[in-house]
């Protein structure tokens, strides 16, 4: 069973349709009545299978001029057409310094790749454009700074099996490939993503090994496959994986961890969502980064997905000089909200080996959620976590909104920084900060 994609060619979607006419006739039966002449309607053709937006056009007739647009429009085509070379980079973008030593500087695992889609939302020019500073390396990544560490999350500490983390008591982090369609430079799994063999490898072989642990514990009722990006595998090997695991009595709900709808969005095929309907109560979360990826094939993907009544979540790391704004964030949220996709976590950023350009400041995510909350709806609003060093799991980190207590009330302060009391006879919260609560109140 292959693992990668199949090369094979993929059905006509529900939108491909050709061109033909609708036949009308009138037939009246009363007796001396004519009957109307055949009224030929055309058809309006069918839009085509995704969407495809002017940036993006503009992009793939200037440095793809060769590619039809059913290749550009086939996930598979994308897939094997990635930006994974400095020539190839060169090609399309004009490269810093700073870019081009650091990609030649390059070995191991986490490797430059970018689907063409992906990089038509990219500037060509600009090296501090937030898109291309996620994906193109620069020279800070080879820089351990103090706190950081290859596994920074203890994984590998936590990992029942092979490629299987057991960390909560309920629910298990499933490994099932170590590839994706492109590679984040903050990736928390950079140690083992985009690496050939080596000491994370991914078969068959592991996944029975994982599947057997999955049925011989009956405490896990929750699944969430990642990787690597699990919507990178072929539609085959994807829906055995999810029918061994909807067979197991105890698994209550499978979830997908993804950016591929993102960065590959015509991998949401007809087929892919034939295969995730049947294996319903499935969620997913869509690793979303910036406003500028709200495109409108992205909406098309989302979409497709959302209508095959899949709950749709976002996760969204905090990344410095890159969404770390509010009114950015804003945008990002309100966009994914009118996809029907829900804003549920932003990550403060992970402290992997080479990734402290990109980390900011406790504070700031909580600045930012100051400046969503009462100034914008509650599903717009994430929860904002740190994933604590060591395996100690996600920790929500809230801003202060609770003041104090004043005998028997509560004191509460609102996103205007307003005071307001809540009558709580009994209750101990806030019952150190009395005082405080007293004189500000």
């Amino acid at each position: 069973m292959k693992l990668l994609p199949q090369e094979t060619a993929e059905p006509p979607s529900r939108c491909e349709a050709t061109q033909t006419t609708l036949p009308l006739t009138l037939n009246i039966d009363a007796p001396g009545e004519a009957v109307l002449p055949r009224i030929e309607v055309p058809r309006i053709p069918s839009p085509p299978r995704f969407p495809i937006g002017a940036q993006t056009r503009a992009f793939a007739r200037k440095y793809f001029p060769d590619a039809t647009p059913a290749e550009w429009d086939d996930w598979r085509w994308q897939f094997r057409k990635r930006i994974r070379t400095l020539a190839e980079l060169e090609r399309l973008f004009i490269l810093s310094d700073e870019e081009r030593d650091a990609i030649q500087r390059h070995k191991g695992s986490l490797p430059v790749g970018i689907t063409p889609y992906y990089a038509s939302l990219m500037s060509r020019h600009d090296a501090d454009d937030p898109l291309r500073r996620t994906h193109i390396p620069v020279g800070t990544e080879y820089i351990q700074t103090l706190g950081e560490a290859d596994d920074p999350l203890g994984e590998d500490h936590d990992s029942a099996v092979p490629g299987l983390v057991h960390r909560y008591p309920d629910r298990v982090l499933f490994l099932v490939t170590g590839t994706c369609s492109t590679y984040c430079r903050y990736c928390t799994r950079s140690r083992m993503v985009g690496a050939v063999g080596g000491e994370y490898s991914f078969s068959k072989s592991q996944w029975e090994k994982a599947l057997q642990y999955i049925e011989a514990h009956t405490e896990i009722r929750d699944v969430l496959l990642s990787g690597g990006d699990p919507l990178t595998l072929a539609d085959e090997p994807l829906e055995y994986l999810l029918t061994r695991l909807r067979a197991i009595p105890h698994v209550e709900f499978l979830r997908i961890g993804t950016k591929v709808p993102v960065v590959l969005p015509m991998r949401v095929t007809k087929n892919l969502t034939r295969i995730l309907k049947k294996m319903h109560p499935l969620w997913m979360s869509i690793h979303f980064t910036h406003p500028s990826e709200l495109t409108k094939e992205v909406t098309e993907s989302t979409a497709r997905l959302a209508d095959s009544g899949i709950p749709l979540g976002s996760q969204t790391v905090l990344l410095k000089g890159i969404n770390d704004e509010v009114e950015t964030m804003k945008s990002l949220y309100h966009g994914l909200l009118k996809r029907r996709v829900k804003p549920y976590y932003l990550y403060q950023c992970d402290p992997i080996t080479g990734s402290s350009h990109f980390r900011t400041p406790v504070e700031k995510g909580l600045e930012i959620i100051e400046g969503l909350r009462g100034h914008t709806t509650g599903y717009a609003v994430p929860h904002y976590v740190i994933d604590a060093p060591g395996g100690g799991g996600k920790i929500p980190v809230v801003p202060d909104y609770l003041v104090g207590r004043d005998g028997e009330d509560v004191v509460l302060r609102n996103f205007e920084g307003k005071t307001y009391r809540y009558r709580d006879p009994g209750g101990k919260a806030g019952a150190s900060r009395g005082k405080a609560a007293k004189a500000k109140a």
